[in-house]
């Protein structure tokens, strides 16, 4: 059986398609690779920042579900998504950042030997940084060469997914036996789990917690998180060991950008299998990346429709210049 590679993506819930760009371009520095929408909704905006090249891995997603209301964090959810940065040296950086541009933060903490820094958004979606020094396992992606941020304290890709659960044992068991993660650490009711090659880009970490309510989705939480396959053909694997174990899933998806299966492996905890390509360099040039409403195929005959539906963001980037600091 062919193992999952790490983290794809992560799939989230905004309150603002335009504020989210805003704070993910200006703030974070992260380069909007896909501006286009999504494709069970077509009037609903679906954001994807990444690295440079929008490298798979490397990418969180944001839908702007109109009239959605704010979700409310508990546990049974995917509840915080990290960002890898080169070093301990740059998590200093972003405190000064995040101090400066009024972004509401935890300071640098400790978590299983890696230090991290936690922060929110204007959702309260919530986040971390965290160090790659001395990290071994999956690489991480190329840092957006021309955004706001020095090259040497950038983000670079996915980090650890953090998910609270009621049920600790038989989610263990599911990721241990069904998709093959290892657990390799713990502190308190925090269980760290990784898969394929490791580090920061593969691992989970998973919270016990049967006290908190349950989470309600909506803007400001997670919608779903990808995993990493190589191909087509390792996708259909997944779909049959998936369907082996007694799990519903959605069989096989194109996605255009990616090839895709979805299946909810506990309650309220949709988890995506993508493949690796074809990426999103296929429709628009490298130095213009997001700057149009990109379609997948099937849906460019209904481009006037679409761009009636949804208001005009715009999200040029090639003719500005940014001062790195």
């Amino acid at each position: 059986m062919n193992e999952l590679k790490g983290l794809h993506h992560v799939t989230a819930i905004t309150s603002s398609a335009e504020k989210n760009y805003e704070f993910f371009t200006y703030v974070l520095g992260m380069r909007l690779v896909k501006k286009t929408v999504n494709q069970d909704d077509i009037q609903t905006y679906h954001l994807f920042f990444a690295d440079d090249k929008g490298s798979a891995g490397t990418d969180m997603t944001f839908f702007d579900f109109p009239g959605i209301p704010k979700g409310v964090h508990g546990t049974n959810e995917i509840y915080k998504t990290s960002f890898r940065v080169p070093s301990d040296a740059a998590l200093d950086y972003w405190v000064k950042r995040f101090d400066r541009l009024e972004v509401k933060h935890t300071g640098v903490k400790e978590q299983f030997g890696k230090q991290t820094l936690s922060f929110v958004d204007f959702d309260d979606q919530e986040y971390q940084l965290i160090s790659d020094e001395n990290n071994e396992g999956v690489a991480s992606g190329s840092p957006w060469q021309n955004g706001p941020i020095p090259l040497k304290f950038a983000i670079t890709g996915l980090g650890p997914i953090f998910i609270r659960i009621a049920n600790f044992e038989y989610f263990k068991e599911m990721l241990e036996k069904v998709l093959l993660f290892k657990e390799i650490d713990q502190t308190g009711a925090f269980h760290l789990f990784e898969v394929g090659e490791g580090g920061n880009g593969a691992q989970v970490v998973v919270e016990y917690n049967a006290i908190l309510p349950q989470a309600r989705q909506g803007f400001g939480t997670v919608h779903h998180a990808a995993f990493r396959v190589e191909d087509r053909a390792v996708l259909e694997e997944w779909i049959n060991r998936m369907e082996s174990f007694g799990f519903q899933t959605s069989g096989y998806v194109n996605r255009h950008f990616f090839e895709s299966l979805y299946t909810r492996v506990a309650p309220q905890i949709l988890f995506e299998f993508a493949t690796d390509g074809p990426g999103f360099m296929g429709d628009e040039p490298y130095e213009t990346l997001g700057e149009k409403l990109s379609l997948p195929p099937f849906l460019e005959p209904k481009r006037e429709q679409i761009e009636s539906l949804v208001r005009p963001i715009d999200t040029v980037r090639s003719t500005k210049e940014f001062i790195k600091e």
